[in-house]
């Protein structure tokens, strides 16, 4: 997923009247506004409400439902014939602006503060997770050099403590 693929998705999504906040690796990038390394997906957070609107805009750029044994109402993957994946977490905003994530029984939020980050993608602002939530948000799982690598930035930039978990990747002094 380039550059370009990402901001015309981005410009579509908004001349529809659909507010997307970039996640993951795209989103790292756009808080950081540079590109660090190549993405194979975009993440994005969409509102529930927007779906059916999302889903045919991108029906219509011959995007289709991939991974559909991992596909969940609330997250699931969409992919063209050139390979562009875009991988979807949908939301249900609540009273406060948390994005509640699945099943509220789950207990899986957004929450308000992390919908509120900005950053840029090729100098374009973009709506994305914020760099604190961003930081929170991966952690409890299996950690590779590329999250210590998008981390570690983020950290760097935004004055944020590294968490303990990614210092078993500093190297030794």
């Amino acid at each position: 997923m380039t550059t370009t693929d990402v901001i015309e998705l981005y410009k579509l999504f908004q001349e529809n009247g659909i507010t997307v906040w970039i996640d993951g690796g795209w989103g790292v990038d756009a808080l950081l506004e540079k590109q660090t390394r190549p993405h194979k997906d975009l993440d994005v957070a969409i509102q529930e409400k927007d779906l059916p609107k999302f889903r045919e805009l991108l029906e219509a750029r011959n995007y289709k439902d991939i991974k559909l044994e991992e596909a969940r109402p609330h997250n699931f993957v969409l992919a063209d014939y050139k390979e562009h994946e875009i991988d979807v977490h949908v939301l249900v905003l609540d009273e406060k602006g948390n994005g509640v994530y699945g099943p509220p029984e789950d207990g899986q939020i957004y929450p308000a503060s992390s919908l509120a980050g900005e950053g840029r993608i090729d100098g374009i602002e973009v709506n994305c997770i914020s760099a604190e939530d961003m930081v929170k948000f991966h952690s409890g799982y299996e950690l590779n050099e590329k999250d210590y690598k998008d981390i570690s930035a983020l950290c760097e930039k935004f004055g944020i403590p590294l968490p303990e978990e990614y210092k078993k990747f500093r190297p030794s002094l």
